[in-house]
């Protein structure tokens, strides 16, 4: 068996969250004592598959995100800042630039969805190493309604819709030549894997296993905490079986 690629992540954390209503930009917003940065920061590293992790934030938050280094001294793939652009594609596009040549697979994750499962993340690194391209996601479940006007137009067949989440992992030279193409073209998506899809390249969609939410709106984060309180009944009722505690989360490469 060969190695596996070098992964790089970017977290994407530039964007000022207005919706939350918070009196920080979101990304610094607390959950339960950490930061929605620090947790996407944490989970990814606990995947155990990730060379390097690129926090990409506004060019104002560097003092407020020193604070948050500190406390992730113990990440070893941890990278520098990177300052972020006006838009997601323009914060991509920056943390891209700042990756060493070694590095083969790009994992691009909002900082938002702060609770991603690491066996998820591990799941669809797996399929982009296989396929070249591979996002999280799951099914729709609502009936959807194509809407113009006020008045519904459509009902799609909902059973081909998926709602795309991150991390969205793609070859480096596929993403790379995705947004040259959509900056020359003035093209924006609201999401990574549209820019590869344009190019023609096939993008394998995982299911995630485990709840991904992404925190836009105030009660995002009441169902975030919601689920971190499950999150440590299990992991106490594990440990009461196996006769010993957490282990602790190990953020060491082990590529």
């Amino acid at each position: 068996m060969g190695r596996r690629p070098f992964v790089a992540a970017l977290v994407l954390a530039a964007g000022r969250g207005e919706r939350l209503g918070a009196a920080v930009p979101k990304a610094f917003v607390s959950l339960d004592g950490q930061s929605l940065l620090e947790r996407s920061i944490r989970a990814l590293a606990a995947s155990g598959r990730i060379e390097r992790i690129v926090p990409v934030v506004s060019s104002g938050d560097g003092p407020a995100y020193a604070a948050i280094a500190e406390r992730c001294a113990d990440v070893e793939a941890l990278a520098p800042i990177v300052a972020g652009g006006a838009e997601r594609q323009d914060s991509m596009r920056a943390g891209l630039a700042s990756l060493p040549d070694r590095i083969e697979l790009v994992a691009v994750h909002d900082a938002a969805r702060c609770l991603v499962d690491p066996s998820d993340v591990g799941r669809v690194l797996d399929a982009a190493e296989r396929m070249g391209a591979a996002i999280l996601g799951e099914p729709v479940r609502d009936t959807l309604k194509r809407v113009a006007g006020g008045r519904i137009v459509e009902t799609p067949d909902r059973s081909e819709y998926w709602a795309a989440q991150t991390p969205q992992v793609f070859r480096r030279d596929w993403l790379v030549a995705a947004t040259a193409a959509a900056a020359d073209s003035g093209r924006r998506a609201t999401d990574d894997a549209a820019l590869v899809e344009a190019l023609g390249h096939a993008v394998e969609m995982v299911e995630a296993r485990a709840p991904n939410p992404k925190i836009t709106r105030p009660e995002d984060l009441v169902f975030a905490r919601m689920l971190l309180a499950r999150r440590d009944v299990r992991a106490e009722a594990g440990g009461a079986r196996s006769g010993g505690g957490r282990a602790p989360m190990s953020s060491r490469n082990r590529e």
